[in-house]
């Protein structure tokens, strides 16, 4: 990161991250070549967790702050090697401002010895000060918000000081470490507040008017003369970068930190994508790599909730730690949804903090578990109980125990999913609708067969039911939103209230139980893609070999690639040819392609397995329809979607008689790729009598699913589940009715995202 500009601590520029797309290959590579490049081979790591929930008075409450902190805790512990008492945790009263000082310079700073490892994370609200010294051009410092921190009377027409802990105390607070081995986590922002659609933003009001309190300002004085610092040595230093180590801002200065919901709990955002991605490396990637493949993976869930957040990355090595790891902590483990924390006889209690956010429904009572030895063996099986956010019960099947005696600390993968038949749809009502508008939507929604309307601020809603108000109507103008819905009418919402959904919305003259009549469609569509990304959330879990990659036609310029990472794994080691590195992707927005209406891609599959594999690709675009483009042809048998053993399969082929060109509606969009051991017959046959109902049962063409996706959606899921349940009686296991089980030795599930945008926009 020697090359990256100097800035002033938490001023971000808007390109910090915006230039590599690299594929986790290529990171799992580089990772096991990496110098050692900590200064002594066994620190002391010393952590720091603060998290904010109660706020009160003038500043909203948030939900999440607090798991944040239970999410980097059992990190630490369990994947980076920090022990329970070297851990200090801070969390609502206890996160006054004196209390969160004090904590750093007791826990921190007199503990903490040359090469010792030291982590920060504050969850909550960020906010801005006036800054004196003016260090950026809009004359204000960021800062984190303790509890005890409250808006002066007559805000915001008369300002006044407030409790803040500033940037400038945090640069002093981390000048006065003896390491350099030293991280801060900040998941809060500086651009707003309260709450939009679904999502609260961890952001209190500031500007200008408000100043650092008297106490602030002493506190800092008192540092510069322990650390022997002019005020002017001290604006020189802090211009010229972050005090030392590593500091990760969760979103940039212009945008909003999201406190969001994911299935039964609220977390930030960031630290779940985060803590997540952590669980499933299997290399000591350098942190600077590990933040742009976060910073993707964040911008995409952002994306889908109708957010823009992407985390950025600012720097101050020492020589010895230009390649530094996350939280300078080298590690060798192995991937992991999740790892045993409490055993008592055949029962365990589980911590799932590696499991994919899209995954986490599918995680319920008696999905299975594969209980690993160190090196990753398979060595038992493990019956998942109930489960509450990410903390879960389990049971040791039959002679797991004999096999392995199971201790706290041990990990797990993901073997059988359990996908819920009856998954729904979950639909929030807007805040803005009156309470006869709002009742009558509850009810027609309700009406709908796995349509669940919701109210906002309680759990996870995957859209919002609403209406253009004047103020929405402003607001999406200020976006340049084409083609904005008249005002009156009803639609669909992303979950941040930020973004509609593309041809959602009616005339203005609708009524709402019309509204909803003529969103049916809509709504069957958007369930149908709800159900293929529960299948999709095995990327990292899948052992199936298998690449895919979406390229330019022609050219083959990588556009983007995919695959799962333990089958990976497995032909390395299994085989001496390894798969070939993939180039870096040509974008300039974090690793999504941007791809102009007219060009003209193709997909390639690459099956490294010793036997065929069946393959299914699908696309779903920014308005939630769903296109099958293989198999397409409609005139053969099931071995139209085979992919044969060790073969490279390019979609579509020269002779298919079509080609695959991008086309409306913009926005992000995403190609999903589902291979499988077993046949996928029954939604073959489905798919050949949509074909053969559109005369094209005599040609190769892909199929868009208007009308019938749920339907060939539920055949997939009857094929995968039957492929499972048809393997899995020699082990022992009975999956219950109800559910539709998803093998991850013979599912291979994956997604290409890619943003759609105006032809002139270029790539």
């Amino acid at each position: 990161m020697s090359n990256i500009k100097r800035r002033h601590f938490l001023q971000f520029s808007a390109s910090t991250l915006a230039t590599l797309g690299l594929s986790q290959l290529d990171i799992m590579q580089q990772g096991e070549r990496m110098s050692q490049v900590l200064a002594q081979s066994t620190p002391r790591k010393l952590a720091l967790l603060v998290g904010i929930n109660e706020y009160s008075g003038t500043i909203p409450a948030l939900k999440g702050c607090v798991n944040d902190v239970m999410l980097q805790k059992e990190l630490l512990i369990y994947r980076f090697g920090f022990k329970p008492e070297d851990i200090r945790i801070l969390t609502d009263k206890q996160a006054t401002r004196q209390g969160i000082l004090t904590a750093f310079e007791e826990h921190l700073i007199k503990q903490a010895k040359t090469g010792d490892v030291v982590v920060f994370h504050f969850s909550g609200h960020g906010s801005q000060v006036e800054d004196r010294d003016r260090d950026s051009p809009d004359g204000l410092n960021s800062t984190f918000v303790p509890i005890d921190s409250q808006l002066p009377p007559g805000y915001p027409v008369v300002g006044g000081a407030v409790q803040d802990i500033t940037g400038h105390t945090l640069f002093l607070l981390m000048s006065a470490l003896k390491t350099d081995n030293v991280t801060v986590v900040l998941d809060s922002c500086h651009s707003g507040g309260g709450t939009r659609g679904n999502l609260r933003v961890r952001s209190r009001n500031g500007g200008t008017l408000l100043q650092p309190s008297q106490a602030e300002l002493d506190y800092q004085q008192q540092w510069l003369g322990k650390l022997g610092l002019s005020q002017q040595q001290f604006i020189e230093l802090r211009r010229k970068n972050v005090a030392k180590g590593v500091v990760i801002a969760s979103a940039k200065r212009e945008q909003y930190a999201a406190d969001a919901a994911f299935d039964d709990f609220y977390a930030g955002a960031f630290t779940y994508i985060f803590t997540q991605y952590l669980w499933q490396q299997t290399g000591n990637e350098p942190v600077n790599r590990a933040i742009v493949n976060v910073a993707r993976n964040t911008k995409i869930l952002a994306r889908e909730q109708g957010n823009f957040q992407e985390p950025e990355l600012e720097t101050n090595f020492s020589k010895e730690n230009t390649n530094a790891p996350i939280y300078f902590s080298r590690f060798s483990s192995l991937p992991a949804e999740a790892v045993v924390t409490q055993v008592n006889g055949d029962q365990v209690k589980l911590w799932l903090g590696g499991t994919d956010s899209q995954s986490l429904e599918a995680f319920k009572k008696d999905m299975i578990l594969t209980v690993l030895d160190p090196q990753g063996g398979e060595r038992g099986l493990v019956k998942l109980g109930d489960r509450q956010g990410l903390i879960a019960s389990g049971k040791l099947l039959s002679n797991t125990r004999a096999q392995l005696q199971i201790q706290p600390g041990t990990l797990l993968q993901e073997r059988i999913r359990s996908i819920p038949s009856d998954l729904t749809l979950k639909i929030g009502l807007d805040n803005s609708l009156d309470r006869n508008t709002s009742q009558q939507a509850a009810q027609a929604l309700r009406s709908i067969n796995r349509i669940e309307p919701k109210p906002l601020g309680t759990l996870e809603v995957q859209y919002i039911f609403g209406c253009i108000t004047e103020a929405k109507h402003q607001e999406l103008q200020k976006q340049r939103i084409a083609n904005l819905p008249s005002l009156g009418s009803f639609g669909l919402f992303l979950p941040s209230q930020d973004q509609i959904v593309p041809a959602s919305f009616g005339s203005s003259t609708e009524a709402v139980s019309e509204a909803v009549k003529r969103l049916q469609p809509k709504l069957k569509s958007l369930l149908a893609a709800r159900i293929v990304k529960q299948i999709l959330g095995n990327t990292n879990t899948s052992q199936i070999a298998i690449t895919a990659s979406m390229n330019i036609a022609g050219n083959n310029e990588l556009l983007g690639e995919t695959f799962t990472i333990r089958g990976a794994v497995k032909k390395e080691a299994g085989e001496t040819k390894k798969p070939a590195p993939v180039q870096v992707i040509k974008s300039s927005d974090s690793g999504v392609a941007k791809l102009p209406i007219g060009t003209t891609i193709n997909f390639q599959i690459q099956n490294n397995e010793s036997s065929p594999l069946y393959v299914s690709i699908l696309v779903i675009d920014a308005q939630g329809e769903m296109t099958v483009i293989f198999p397409n042809d409609w005139s053969a048998s099931e071995d139209a979607a085979l992919v044969e053993a060790k073969q490279k399969r390019v979609i579509p082929q020269a002779d298919d008689g079509f080609k695959l060109t991008i086309g409306d509606p913009l926005g992000l969009s995403e190609a999903l790729i589902v291979a499988s051991t077993t046949p996928l017959r029954t939604s073959l046959k489905a798919l050949q009598t949509i074909a053969k109902a559109r005369g094209l049962e005599n040609r190769n063409a892909p199929v868009a699913l208007p009308d019938e996706v749920l339907d060939v959606t539920n055949s997939l899921l009857f094929d995968l589940d039957a492929g499972t349940r048809g393997g899995i009686n020699v082990e022992g296991i009975a999956l219950p009715d109800g559910v539709r089980g998803i093998d991850t030795k013979k599912l291979a599930a994956m997604a290409i995202a890619f943003e759609v945008v105006a032809a002139a926009s270029g790539l």
